[in-house]
């Protein structure tokens, strides 16, 4: 051992414990505390980004565009004009549910960046169940799956005369088609592994669905299904049922479609944009409706009278919504008047509508009050949460 020089201080036996307590005191190793921190439960960026950005209503992960009060707290779109249709139904001002400040249309903002974030966030695809961004998976759902369900579409043939250049120019397309297939299956599809296999798997129906067969799969399971279907060897009673059923509803798309093309024949057509807005009872009740300005048609005075849920005493209690409505003759009309109308999204309207057509020979009495032919019902809640309902009317008048 070398010996100390001079100049060197020497540590005294209190100064040595002192260092000694000093170094058990500085914790673990670098390697330890790696080790500890690695020994605790931790969960994956995306669930807990999930917890974070969820809604404040309905604690889910928002579909599509994102509101926030003046506080920060987030909801998405369908709870936000769910939120705005309740305080109009109750006659109050829409509050946040966590810190309940007054929300509106004007004073919540879109949050861009939770919206932009949560489209980067993985989710499951519904058919093969492999994981894409939210912002690509219905794109993949409706377009790209391997496993997506056929949608077959109308087989249109033209009976024109082609040339014979032109079918030979086919004739080319389909072997090329043919062939490329071929090989596909051939170098593609046989040297995946089975994982992959599952990839090219399609889902169809079987064939007697015309007969009532609900059954869906994959298509190399259609045989096997078809082989043991009962649906072929039901009775003919059985069968007339179901058969009946789908005539009566393709025959009821198709009069609904007819009587709209024929009233367009007609020589007395109106159309008026209307914009429907709220007003209340003055009983004790305070009940909602919707009503118009008046507007001329057929040289009368028309008003539309709009409630929710056919005028019920509390639609606020319920979470499904219907808007009914009343079309309704002002002025006196010197003899009776057969009136058909159609509604129509019209150019400031936010709703699709089913193509429904009204009739009523209007007299002394008034119209039954029937559903606004909404093509979703959820956008009850969205024209409820807006000052003011627009659609488009189009009336005929078949009184000869």
């Amino acid at each position: 051992m070398s010996e100390a020089t001079e100049s060197d201080p020497i540590p005294t036996s209190s100064e040595t414990s002192v260092i000694t307590d000093i170094k058990e005191d500085e914790g673990p190793s670098p390697k330890k505390r790696k080790t500890a921190f690695d020994e605790e439960p931790s969960e994956k960026l995306e669930h807990r980004l999930g917890g974070i950005l969820c809604c404040a209503v309905c604690l889910d992960l928002p579909p599509a565009a994102v509101y926030q009060c003046s506080n920060g707290h987030l909801m998405c779109a369908p709870c936000f004009t769910h939120l705005l249709a309740d305080a109009r139904l109750r006659d109050e001002s829409a509050t946040c549910p966590n810190c309940r400040v007054e929300i509106s249309k004007t004073s919540a903002s879109r949050n861009l960046a939770v919206e932009k974030t949560v489209s980067e966030l993985p989710s499951e695809c519904k058919h093969c169940t492999r994981v894409f961004p939210r912002h690509s998976l219905q794109h993949h759902e409706e377009k790209t799956c391997e496993d997506r369900p056929y949608k077959f579409t109308q087989l249109t043939v033209d009976i024109a005369p082609h040339k014979a250049l032109s079918g030979l120019v086919r004739i080319v397309a389909s072997v090329y088609g043919f062939l490329l297939s071929f090989f596909r299956r051939s170098y593609l599809v046989s040297e995946v592994t089975a994982h992959k296999r599952r990839r090219y798997r399609r889902l169809t129906g079987c064939r007697f669905a015309c007969i009532g067969c609900g059954w869906r799969g994959p298509a190399h399971e259609a045989r096997a299904h078809e082989a043991a279907c009962a649906h072929p060897r039901k009775s003919a009673s059985d069968v007339v049922g179901v058969l009946a059923e789908r005539d009566r509803a393709a025959a009821d798309q198709l009069r609904i479609y007819t009587q709209i093309f024929d009233l367009l024949s007609y020589e007395k057509i109106t159309f008026n944009d209307l914009q429907l807005k709220p007003y209340r009872t003055e009983e004790f009740v305070h009940k909602l409706y919707y009503e118009t300005l008046r507007f001329p048609s057929f040289g009368h005075q028309w008003v539309v009278k709009a409630f929710i849920n056919n005028n019920q005493p509390h639609p606020a209690h319920a979470a499904q919504r219907e808007i009914t409505y009343q079309l309704l003759l002002k002025s006196k009309a010197q003899c009776e008047l057969a009136v058909q109308w159609v509604w129509a999204r019209g150019p400031f309207g936010e709703a699709r509508l089913r193509p429904r057509v009204g009739a009523h020979t209007f007299r002394d009495d008034e119209p039954a009050p029937r559903p606004l032919p909404l093509a979703d019902p959820d956008d009850a809640n969205r024209l409820l949460s807006n000052k003011a309902i627009h659609f488009r009317l189009i009336m005929f008048l078949t009184t000869k």
